[in-house]
């Protein structure tokens, strides 16, 4: 059985390599939470990337759903991977990629920068 939000997860990864990112890691897990996809981007940033699926308009654009409890989450998960994989003189940078799906057809919204390391 697939894993929800796995589709948008592979559409989110697949749109950042064509934008020019390398995808280090997916679905990263630690105590702290979960980091759907870890990049690296041209220029050496690391990029922490929370997918955001949406069926219908309902509930409103993913990335709206990336609220102050799941920034704070995203970061200390993020800090929890640097840690682990010496991450610590590179750049880092939290965006959001929203997949809405209209008429069985994927619309993806990146948000560079979505939040800082702070959570704001």
């Amino acid at each position: 059985m697939t894993r929800p939000g796995a589709r948008g997860e592979d559409l989110a990864a697949d749109f950042l390599k064509r934008e020019g990112l390398e995808v280090i890691a997916r679905n990263y897990r630690c105590r702290s939470g979960e980091i759907d996809l870890v990049a690296r981007d041209r220029d050496g940033t690391i990029v922490f990337v929370e997918v955001k699926e949406r069926r219908t308009g309902t509930h409103g654009e993913g990335f709206e759903a990336v609220g102050p409890g799941k920034r704070q989450r995203l970061v200390r998960a993020a800090q929890h991977y640097a840690s682990r994989h010496g991450v610590y003189e590179a750049s880092l940078r939290f965006d959001v990629v929203s997949v809405a799906w209209e008429r069985d057809s994927p619309k993806l919204r990146w948000d560079r920068g979505a939040f800082d390391v702070s959570g704001r």
